[in-house]
């Protein structure tokens, strides 16, 4: 067994004994770890948070006087301690129903967006980069003055653009690949801290 599908197959072992909807949750996890992005008493919300993995990682870490919120287009299972609202990301009334749930707005804002995959490169990262933008929209709407936001990225041609349009809105963009991504994979993450609102 090569050592990237050992490590895929260690994640995804430890997910399901550790009680993770997903392997995916063991990427915010570390990120969290590294960078301290979600702390007890956070309002949270999840763009993208099916099936569940990041979202139970934030119910984790804000505790019981936070607040954890998932969007996503599918159906989501419960899960305790958070709200989940089943929505497109590209509908404008999105932020509406996530500021109607909040009451004021959010520390942290996350996304793991990914379109559903074609294979074709230059078609994949321009869907992955326009989910981004939609979420990035969402979190000029929605996101506290020096709160943080997480993007997941597919390396391409429209990153750099990107990444300076997020430069204009954070005091500072970070580029992270946690170790539960695949090394030879192309998803890497944007860590944005003080929106300057």
């Amino acid at each position: 067994m090569k050592l990237s599908d050992a490590k895929r197959d260690y994640y995804r072992i430890s997910a399901k004994n550790e009680g993770y909807r997903s392997r995916s949750a063991y990427k915010l996890k570390q990120i969290n770890d590294s960078y301290r992005i979600l702390k007890p008493s956070d309002k949270a919300i999840d763009l993208g948070c099916a099936p569940g993995g990041w979202l139970q990682i934030i119910v984790k870490q804000v505790g019981p006087s936070g607040q954890a919120i998932g969007v996503d287009i599918h159906e989501v299972q419960p899960i305790e301690g958070a709200a989940i609202l089943q929505g497109d990301i590209e509908d404008p009334d999105i932020s509406n129903r996530l500021s109607e749930l909040m009451n004021s707005k959010a520390d942290v804002v996350v996304s793991d967006l990914a379109p559903n995959i074609t294979g074709i490169w230059s078609v994949d990262h321009a869907r992955q980069m326009s989910l981004n933008r939609n979420a990035y929209s969402i979190v000029q709407k929605v996101l506290r003055k020096g709160g943080i936001a997480i993007f997941k990225i597919f390396e391409g041609e429209l990153v750099n653009q990107f990444k300076m349009e997020l430069k204009v809105s954070f005091e500072n963009v970070v580029l992270s690949k946690p170790h539960a991504s695949r090394q030879k994979s192309s998803e890497f993450y944007f860590i944005c801290f003080k929106y300057n609102g």
